[in-house]
């Protein structure tokens, strides 16, 4: 397949997701074009912002226009890992005992209030996140290409929650700070919500188009400068007295695989990504 046919495959692909969403979605695009970038790059992304800024409506809209799976777990203090990855049940009719899937096991993971739950929950996401499988009963899992979490938590309310600790932290790609809609944009919420009319997305692509997606991006060409600039950065973090944490090494990874994503999506010139919402940490 030709770079020219791929690139307007891939963009067909991104400009029929953003249509599909922005039936439903009102106005946030930055939220909308990053968790794009997510998909097509396969990092996780956590995301920041009070209720009631269409945060869950987004991702299981997102997961509707693409025919993933989509499972969202609740985040509480009671929950417990078997939970989110799944356990053995005993099952007396057979009198063996049978492995029960957790929610884990979906294409796109809504982790909604992911700090309101122990650390030993939230480490119950680590192996899925980094490795793509799950251990259940000493017996090891893969879980379905593509995978995906995107776990939100409220920056307002600190009252009863665990901060996410550092190994977590490393596994996201990206933080986003979802803010609130512009009063042109309410007022086209309020008129929807007055309609009550459902909207039906349509699909627009499928997991295997975005696995192919995925594969195009990662085959780009990426300068030595580009390398040299996203080394750079990182180390920068490492040794400045303004940086409050340092980058760990996944963050190479995740600038790289950004900087040729948004080189596939902005007709071949190479644009930098926003260190912003690239390096930007949970703390």
């Amino acid at each position: 397949m030709t770079t020219s046919v791929a690139t307007s495959q891939d963009a067909a692909l991104v400009q029929g997701v953003l249509r599909e969403v922005a039936r439903r979605i009102v106005g946030q695009e930055y939220m909308v074009e990053r968790l794009l970038i997510s998909l097509l790059t396969g990092g996780h992304v956590l995301l920041e912002g009070v209720p009631g800024l269409a945060k869950t409506l987004t991702v299981r809209t997102l997961a509707e226009t693409m025919r993933t799976t989509f499972q969202r777990i609740q985040f509480t203090p009671d929950l417990l890992p078997a939970d989110v990855v799944g356990t053995q049940i005993f099952d007396q009719p057979t009198g063996e005992f049978r492995v029960k899937h957790g929610p884990i096991f979906a294409n796109i993971i809504l982790a909604d209030e992911i700090n309101r739950a122990p650390a030993k929950v939230q480490a119950a996401l680590l192996e899925a996140m980094q490795e793509k499988q799950v251990t259940i009963g000493g017996t090891t899992y893969r879980l379905a290409e593509p995978f995906l979490v995107l776990a939100t938590q409220n920056p307002i309310e600190q009252e009863g929650t665990y901060p996410l600790p550092e190994a977590q932290v490393d596994r996201f790609m990206m933080k986003l700070r979802v803010g609130y809609p512009t009063r042109a944009e309410e007022k086209e919420i309020l008129r929807r919500m007055a309609g009550g009319d459902k909207v039906e997305i349509t699909p627009v692509a499928s997991p295997e188009a975005l696995l192919d997606a995925r594969r195009r991006i990662s085959e780009l060409y990426m300068d030595e400068r580009i390398v040299d600039y996203i080394v750079e950065l990182v180390h920068a973090t490492r040794f400045s007295a303004r940086s409050r944490r340092s980058r760990s090494a996944t963050a190479h990874r995740v600038r790289g695989v950004a900087a040729r994503d948004d080189r596939a999506r902005t007709s071949g010139a190479c644009a930098c990504v926003s260190p912003r919402a690239r390096l930007r940490h949970p703390r």
